[in-house]
């Protein structure tokens, strides 16, 4: 046996130990490189969790002795990871929905007074179609005496020259017995002969058919009331006339003064500057006040004092009694350069009253781009604007269904603006338009067309919210001297006192308008701020502590690919060659070229620094039992 040397150690030898250790601590220095990871995934995760900000982390590690508490732990950490995840999910759910927040600001200031469009609620009876018209009326007094018995009243000149217009008539008359109004009973449409025995009118409905171009599919057009039916039906041919006109808007026919005998705005006296005139085919002659003129009014004051004041006349003279069943005026009130759609807005002003309306204005602004689907200026929807006015809702909509009218049909709606290069629909030229328009317009209230979907709000939008009071005008004793200076005035004899005239008064009832403004309800700083929130209260930590996680999912990437590598590189080495595809001349193979005996091999070597266990932070040199080590 060897004897063993105890004692104490020489400084020489101490010196030279620790000038070793030195070196050897160098060296290992020396082949560490820029970039270490750890030897196995159980070392990353330790690290992890002793050292990270994460609350409970430490958990996982200190309680690794006592499994009960390790698995409480792990699951309690990564259900609360779920957790946290789950309510972040839910957060970007939120903003990339786009919400917004309706902002509400009430502003006093001067205000711009608004366009006023007032129509006759009449159509005239224009010379440059009267003839056609009278025609017309004639054929409509034989329809209704032939199915209701029902002996219409006409003027005693179109008595007295109904023969002398019977040859020219034929052509009108061969259009409209090709568009009969007849009875419909049930679901079966017939004809009803002359002189028929009288029938329980309950039974039947009253319209009209279109047919196709061949008469292989006709149109059904009924409807309940006798009256809806006439006028749909006169109105249809009446159309049809003014589309033979080309020129008919151009001859448009206005007297300002026999329409409105007063107009008064802020006290001052209103003139022929401050309106337009336009024809509408079933309200008559229409008058635009305060539309887009060079210097537009403005409210020094509300009430109804500083409005605008209007004394229109409501009697009938010479209109056409089949297409309005009502007597009045229609007032609309809108935005300049915006048309004034008067079946959408308007409303009826009543014979001998005086009607006081108050305004309240009102403006919204909505976030475009993700936050809604409106427009700027309607650049961007695929519908072309045939309105010479800036876009709205409902001019996309009505240049939607004319557009697809002209592509349909062939022709153009008399109601809507022309587009370039079409023409206006008319029987004479186009025989079956009519089915076509009916077909078409069942369609559009449908949305078979799309233009609903297609015509899309505006950003930004100006209206006007009405409430109208009604009182008696003129009064029982002031109206005898208000019609005499009236017909003195105009020079004209009202024959109907109290269907006679009426009186409007459009004013604001206070400074204040309302804005509707919108603003994100979700930024990316709340956005941010919230998911800060969330992390917080789950785990108490900061962005570092993120910074942190982010680090440990690139670790274990890496530290993935390294064992990987390595695993395919062991697997490769261990692998025995395969025999040569040629084993009887392998000597003189190898004789003529012995390079090509092996492949190269290259050496790929990655320095694993293995981090210290809890157990080796012991004094070195020190045994469990705290004694020197001996040599």
């Amino acid at each position: 046996g060897g004897s063993v040397k105890t004692g104490k150690m020489t400084e020489g030898e101490k010196t030279r130990q620790c000038k070793q250790e030195e070196e050897q601590q160098q060296k290992e220095e020396e082949r560490e490189g820029l970039i270490e990871f750890y030897g196995s995934y159980q070392e990353l995760f330790q690290f992890f969790c002793s050292n990270t900000t994460i609350h409970g982390a430490i958990r996982l590690v200190c309680s690794k002795k006592n499994k009960m508490k390790t698995a409480f732990w792990s699951v309690l950490f990564f259900l609360t990871f779920g957790l946290m995840y789950w309510q972040f999910g839910i957060l970007y759910r939120e903003y990339f929905s786009y919400p917004v927040n309706l902002n509400l600001n009430l502003n006093s200031d001067r205000l711009t007074f608004p366009a006023v469009t007032l129509c006759t609620l009449n159509p005239y009876r224009y010379s440059a179609i009267r003839k056609k018209l009278d025609e017309l009326d004639q054929i409509t007094h034989q329809t209704l005496l032939d199915l209701y018995d029902y002996n219409m009243s006409l003027a005693r000149s179109d008595w007295s020259t109904l023969s002398a217009r019977k040859r020219s008539s034929r052509s009108l008359l061969h259009h409209v017995q090709r568009h009969p109004l007849r009875r419909q009973k049930r679901d079966n449409l017939v004809n009803l002969p002359e002189n028929s025995p009288s029938v329980d009118k309950n039974d039947w409905k009253i319209g009209f058919v279109l047919c196709s171009e061949n008469n292989k599919d006709c149109f059904h057009q009924a409807y309940s009331s006798g009256v809806d039916a006439v006028r749909e039906w006169y109105s249809f041919h009446y159309i049809n006339i003014l589309a033979q006109m080309p020129d008919a808007k151009a001859l448009d026919e206005s007297d300002f003064e026999n329409f409105i005998y007063a107009c008064r705005f802020n006290e001052a006296t209103c003139d022929k500057a401050n309106y337009t005139h336009f024809h509408h085919p079933l309200y008559g002659n229409c008058y635009t006040f305060n539309d887009n003129s060079s210097s537009l009014w403005t409210s020094s004051l509300p009430g109804i004092n500083n409005g605008l004041s209007l004394v229109v006349r409501t009697e009938q003279n010479d209109f056409i009694p089949l297409l309005s069943t009502v007597t009045g005026a229609r007032v609309m009130v809108h935005d300049q350069n915006e048309p004034a759609f008067m079946d959408d807005g308007g409303f009826n002003v009543r014979p001998g009253i005086e009607t006081s309306i108050s305004m309240r204005k009102e403006m919204t602004v909505r976030l475009g781009g993700s936050y809604s689907d409106c427009t700027e200026d309607g650049s961007d929807v695929p519908v072309q604007n045939l309105y010479s006015s800036r876009y709205t809702e409902q001019v996309c909509i009505r240049s939607c269904f004319q557009l697809n009218m002209v592509e349909r049909c062939g022709c153009a709606y008399y109601f809507y603006p022309l587009p370039a290069g079409a023409e206006y629909c008319d029987y004479t030229k186009h025989m079956a338009w009519g089915y076509c328009y009916y077909k078409l317009l069942a369609e559009f209230k449908a949305d078979v067309l799309g233009c609903f979907h297609k015509c899309r709000k505006p950003c930004k939008m100006t209206e006007y919210q009405l409430s109208a009071g009604y009182s008696r005008w003129p009064s029982a004793v002031s109206e005898d001297w208000v019609f005499y200076m009236l017909s003195q005035q105009n020079k004209y004899n009202i024959t109907s006192k109290r269907n006679g005239v009426a009186k409007v008064n459009i004013f604001f009832e206070e400074w204040n308008y309302k804005t509707n403004g919108e603003s994100p309800a979700f930024t990316v700083v709340t956005l941010l701020s919230q998911l800060g929130n969330q992390w917080s209260l789950w785990f108490g930590s900061s962005v570092l502590s993120v910074i942190e996680l982010a680090e440990l999912i690139l670790d274990f990437i890496a530290i993935t690919f390294i064992l990987g590598f390595r695993w395919f590189r062991s697997r490769q080495q261990l692998s025995p060659p395969g025999p040569p595809p040629n084993s009887q001349n392998n000597t003189a193979f190898q004789d003529e070229a012995p390079g090509l005996s092996a492949p190269h091999r290259f050496t790929v070597e990655a320095v694993v620094t293995m981090l210290p266990s809890y157990n080796s932070l012991e004094p070195r040199g020190l045994n469990s039992d705290g004694e020197a080590g001996h040599e």
